[in-house]
């Protein structure tokens, strides 16, 4: 289930849990390094293990003392500010040695509750709220470079879901294909838009394809952390489901459903919920299984 790793200040050992969420079956969702406890662990060595999980993220837990746990994300890369499926991965952990219920995880973006339970299956389901999201313009200049990077067209692009930048904890462009097709031919050019990203610290870009009302299909290139792309990206869901209310594509309160990683051969089922209120969280429930 998982390796151990040599922490550097104290000497002790450092257990890397290895969980698929997002999904139910080790060959799809996305897997996530998971550390419950980090303490005393230097951000080089997180940044070190993380390279060396070689997943899109781990998660690095520290024991609050309100119970809850402080929590960093690293790629392979880079930290970075928030990660969906790692805190997915880091609740259903925490729940199978400690036991189901609520969790207070505190981010580098803030806190982040989140709740676990036990499905009727087997498995153990968690829920996260994210923080309050937010939505702006995405520049002209900025899309047509991305387009280019990605290699689309303008004439492609879904005209009832507009281009925007969307934030629930990390920032992403949210870009609507018109047709399935064109979400699944995804060819883009790595340099080109890892460079855009950069300088515009953009985390992943969602690519959507909206079924129905309610249910999507996402992919989401993720070159600044050193992967292709995210099987199933937790925190671009929600900030998806804040693109909808903010822009009033959806009527909240609204459950939607993404899927993701299907492309990839790694398929994911998000679920979002979206509330009332323009500063109100939006929720992102999934499943983990260890790997």
């Amino acid at each position: 289930m998982g390796t151990a790793r040599r922490g550097l200040r104290y000497g002790r050992r450092m257990e890397v849990l290895r969980y698929v969420a997002f999904g139910t079956d080790p060959a799809g969702g996305n897997p996530a390094g998971v550390v419950l406890d980090a303490t005393g662990i230097d951000e080089k060595t997180m940044l070190a293990t993380a390279a060396e999980v070689g997943y899109s993220e781990t998660a690095f837990a520290v024991p609050s003392d309100d119970g809850g746990l402080a929590v960093r994300y690293f790629s392979p890369l880079a930290e970075v500010p928030f990660c969906g499926h790692a805190t997915i991965a880091t609740a259903v952990a925490h729940a199978e040695r400690h036991g189901t219920g609520s969790l207070v995880l505190h981010t580098g973006v803030g806190t982040v509750p989140v709740t676990t339970a036990v499905a009727d299956d087997g498995t153990t389901v968690a829920t996260l709220v994210s923080v309050a999201p937010r939505t702006k313009p995405l520049a002209d200049d900025d899309l047509t470079e991305l387009l280019a990077a990605l290699r689309w067209s303008a004439d492609e692009l879904d005209p009832a879901l507009p281009p925007r930048v969307a934030y629930a904890g990390a920032w992403h462009p949210v870009v609507a294909a018109a047709d399935r097709g064109r979400l699944a031919d995804l060819d883009y050019d790595m340099p080109a838009l890892s460079a855009l990203m950069a300088r515009r610290d953009w985390t992943t870009v969602d690519l959507v394809w909206r079924e129905s009302p309610t249910v999507f299909h996402a992919r989401n290139p993720f070159p600044p952390g050193g992967v292709v792309e995210d099987p199933a990206t937790g925190a671009a869901a929600a900030a998806l489901g804040g693109y909808l209310r903010e822009l009033g594509l959806v009527s909240p309160p609204k459950t939607l459903t993404i899927h993701q990683g299907a492309d990839m051969g790694r398929p994911s089922t998000l679920t979002v919920s979206v509330p009332g209120g323009r500063d109100s969280g939006i929720g992102v429930t999934g499943t983990a299984v260890p790997l």
